[in-house]
């Protein structure tokens, strides 16, 4: 009789295992790799408030920054860099010491503003690069022309 039940015993564990076996087989099979896949590169975009066309050697234009992303990754940072191409000026982080050119700037916050100080007769062109923590990169140009002031006197007229 115990030899009944110890056969029962293991033909129902053995059922029970198997079953286990099979469930376990079609649940992890239903599973695809392109279902699975974590989105972690977010594409950007960057908005800038309108800055005046024109500029005078000493003074200082605020250009204000929004950097939209499309996904909200928290791992991703945004650097800053920028290029003066022609001119002489310097940009700044209010506050802070003038930008080197070409050098990359960490960005703490999405929405922020730079000042842009005019050290130039001429018109002035550069250009801002905005990079995330992925490679990518969006550019924003700004041009200035110089603002005419009137005549300049540098000696007594004859």
């Amino acid at each position: 009789m115990k030899n009944i039940f110890y056969k029962w015993e293991t033909t129902i564990g053995s059922v029970f295992l198997g079953f286990i076996a099979i469930l376990g087989i079609i649940f992890l099979s239903g599973c695809e790799k392109e279902v699975l896949d974590v989105q972690e590169v977010f594409p950007f975009e960057v908005k800038v408030m309108p800055v005046p066309k024109e500029i005078g050697i000493g003074e200082t234009v605020e250009i204000r920054f929004s950097i939209i992303s499309n996904g909200n990754y928290t791992g991703n940072t945004y650097r800053l860099r920028y290029f003066q191409n022609d001119g002489q000026g310097s940009l700044n982080y209010a506050g802070y010491k003038p930008y080197l050119p070409n050098d990359l700037y960490p960005l703490a916050e999405k929405e922020f503003r730079l000042y842009y100080t005019s050290e130039s007769l001429v018109s002035q062109q550069f250009d801002v690069w905005i990079v995330d923590s992925f490679g990518n990169e969006k550019q924003i140009s700004f041009q200035f022309n110089n603002k005419k002031l009137g005549p300049i006197i540098i000696g007594p007229v004859r």
